[in-house]
């Protein structure tokens, strides 16, 4: 017997939902994409959203629709060892290599460099980044009190310096749209859906999905309909915020390239404008809202990575993780957000494919009865195309594959070659089932 959830906690958790999304690069792409897609920014952003809300909440609602505990229980349907490799590849992805050190990253850059002399600069950052981990350390520390801190504090806070400033931009703009640049030219709509796989939400969604959906089950929601209605109504609240941000800060970033030229990232956009707007108090303003946004991010991922590393070396303890998690996050931040973001770029471009793969494998589960084939030809396919495009994306390309790639699959040119192969993997691993099991039944008769 399920005891029913309120409705004011599926509101809590929609806006825990949206707090944990809603972090570094969910503030900074956004605005640097509207600057280079200029009078095209609606078709671009419209890409956005999809990698950036869509697959994200689709995730979130996978784990719900599966009753697996875990992203490695999710991921050993193709095989335990992959399971183990693709996790912890995961985790530090959104861990302490790239995601939680652009946290404070970013936080700095908007919030606290404007402020600083030139040469300054290195020592201010470093300061910074060891004030702003041993904060989330220090909550990070409480996991069972996260859901009220994130969810009934720091999003509403949050909310307020947002809606400040994307209300005057949209009252006050700073200029006209201009014409796109680059990618945006020919392809608005493919470049903004792979703007948003640097998010990194699609892979958050595996680690976030089991903090909702424990929450949720802690509520009193035991039975899988109850868990996914209130999961879709909480993921529902958190992506129409999510839509109307993104959409505010796109505009904000093209009508901001009259005014204040081409930035080199959206933290320096974001800083100009505010600036603009505010006068002396706008890097202030800008800085506290930037710096909340990553902070409710930073304790959700340093959270989740050191409960799974736990998990995976139970000798060390929570807490160790936590700090460990926290000191690292300290050093590699220190490496500078755009060097940051180009050294993720080829990491991103290689596991977000499976990622949406697995998720999409999720839902079809029932559809081809969970056939382990299904999974192993569908990844393996996905995960050839995506290995190389990363290459691509890293300066190593192999020419002869490149070429023989882009001759043969569809949108390789694009970032997305990995589609076809991934639906004709599906495919044969389905064929190669229906095979096995029609052997089977011979040798059992």
């Amino acid at each position: 017997m399920s005891n029913r959830v309120p409705a004011s906690f599926t509101v809590v958790i929609g806006l825990m939902l949206f707090a944990l999304f809603f972090g570094a690069g969910n503030l900074i792409f956004p605005a640097m994409l509207g600057q280079s897609a200029g009078e095209s920014v609606w078709v671009a952003n419209a890409g956005f959203l999809v990698t950036g809300v869509g697959l994200p909440l689709l995730g979130v609602l996978a784990f719900g629709f599966s009753g697996k505990e875990d992203l490695q229980a999710l991921a050993s349907r193709i095989h335990p060892t992959f399971a183990l490799i693709f996790t912890t590849i995961l985790y530090l992805s959104i861990g302490p290599f790239f995601a939680i050190p652009r946290t404070g990253g970013v936080s700095f850059e908007v919030g606290v460099k404007p402020y600083l002399p030139e040469n300054m600069d290195n020592v201010g950052l470093l300061v910074f980044t060891i004030l702003f981990f041993a904060l989330t350390c220090l909550i990070s520390l409480n996991p069972d009190k996260i859901i009220d801190i994130v969810g009934k504090i720091l999003t509403p806070i949050k909310l307020l310096f947002i809606g400040i400033l994307v209300v005057i931009a949209i009252v006050n703009p700073l200029g006209d749209f201009q014409s796109p640049v680059g990618p945006y030219v020919t392809q608005p709509f493919f470049k903004g859906f792979q703007e948003g796989y640097l998010t990194m939400d699609t892979l958050a969604s595996f680690v976030f999905g089991i903090m909702i959906i424990q929450a949720i089950k802690q509520k009193g929601a035991n039975t899988k309909k109850q868990l996914m209605s209130v999961c879709l109504k909480a993921a529902g609240i958190a992506a129409i915020i999510l839509v109307i941000l993104y959409t505010s800060f796109s505009y904000l970033g093209a009508s901001s390239v009259e005014n204040i030229g081409y930035a080199d990232n959206g933290g320096t956009v974001l800083a100009q404008v505010s600036a603009i707007y505010f006068g002396q108090y706008g890097s202030l303003l800008l800085g506290l809202m930037i710096t909340i946004a990553c902070l409710t991010t930073s304790v959700g991922l340093i959270t989740s990575c050191a409960t799974y590393f736990h998990k995976l070396m139970p000798r060390l303890s929570y807490k160790m993780f936590a700090i460990l998690l926290s000191a690292f996050s300290v050093i590699v931040a220190n490496v500078g957000l755009t060097q940051l973001i180009s050294i993720s770029v080829p990491v991103m471009t290689v596991i977000y494919p499976v990622a949406i793969v697995l998720i999409f494998l999720t839902f079809l589960h029932p559809l081809f009865k969970g056939s382990r084939f299904v999974y192993q030809g569908t990844i393996v396919m996905t995960l050839i195309v995506s290995f190389f495009e990363g290459l691509e994306e890293a300066g190593l390309s192999i020419s002869f594959i490149h070429q023989f790639f882009g001759s043969f699959l569809p949108f390789y040119d694009i970032g997305l070659g990995w589609i076809l192969p991934a639906i004709v993997g599906g495919c044969l691993g389905y064929l190669v089932s229906i095979m096995v099991n029609e052997q089977e039944k011979v040798v059992e008769s």
